[in-house]
């Protein structure tokens, strides 16, 4: 069990897809303008990237290498169908939000690397958990870059109006240089916090 925790927390700091190894940074871009859209993408995401590495991991020996791009392609291409169609019949609102952005997990450098990276080369389970922490690490990034852009572009919270009419809101969160100077200063931050968590683990004889 300490193998696979150690597998499903690497994504959410170590190797955070969006502010560590900077993959499928165009929806951290172009769907966090408010935390209800980064909240559905990331949960898509997570689902669709944790579903195809445990595909990927099933098929692993079956699957010729010269084609295995072509079949990776294909199995996201499906589960990405099945969350479409999903949000096509209970959240059609949310469904035209993400618009294009949705369609366009297929081609999602995360989960093509991590499909091609661990699940290729491991059993089911650890690649179940090397999905479900890399999809976790996805959601929390762009969660956090949701709530601060709508908290400082339009002073609204999932929507909710959380600040005062004393407020005046910051249009540029809403744009996208807004959230390149937000990501920015998240990605300066991670470094930081990765760099002061091995120091710790320095002195402590960990490492």
């Amino acid at each position: 069990m300490r193998e696979l925790w150690n597998i499903f927390k690497k994504g959410i700091i170590e190797e955070n897809p969006i502010f560590v190894l900077a993959l499928s940074l165009c929806p951290a871009l172009a769907v966090t303008s408010s935390a209800i859209n980064s909240l559905t993408m990331g949960l898509a995401v997570m689902f669709v990237i944790t579903a195809n590495n445990t595909v990927v991991s099933i098929t692993r020996k079956i699957v010729n290498s010269k084609v295995r791009v072509p079949v990776y392609i294909t199995s996201v291409a499906t589960i990405v169908t099945v969350v479409q169609l999903v949000l096509q019949a209970y959240l059609p609102a949310l469904n035209t939000a993400l618009g294009i952005y949705l369609a366009l997990i297929v081609v999602f450098a995360i989960i093509l690397a991590r499909a091609e990276v661990f699940a290729s080369k491991n059993k089911v389970v650890p690649s179940f958990f090397d999905g479900l922490g890399m999809g976790f690490g996805f959601l929390l990034g762009l969660l956090s870059i949701g709530i601060i852009r709508e908290l400082l572009g339009a002073g609204t919270l999932f929507g909710i109006k959380v600040m005062g009419s004393w407020y005046n809101p910051a249009l540029i969160m809403v744009l996208a240089p807004g959230a390149f100077i937000l990501i920015g200063y998240m990605v300066a931050g991670f470094k930081m916090l990765i760099e002061h968590s091995e120091k710790v683990k320095l002195e402590r004889g960990e490492l």
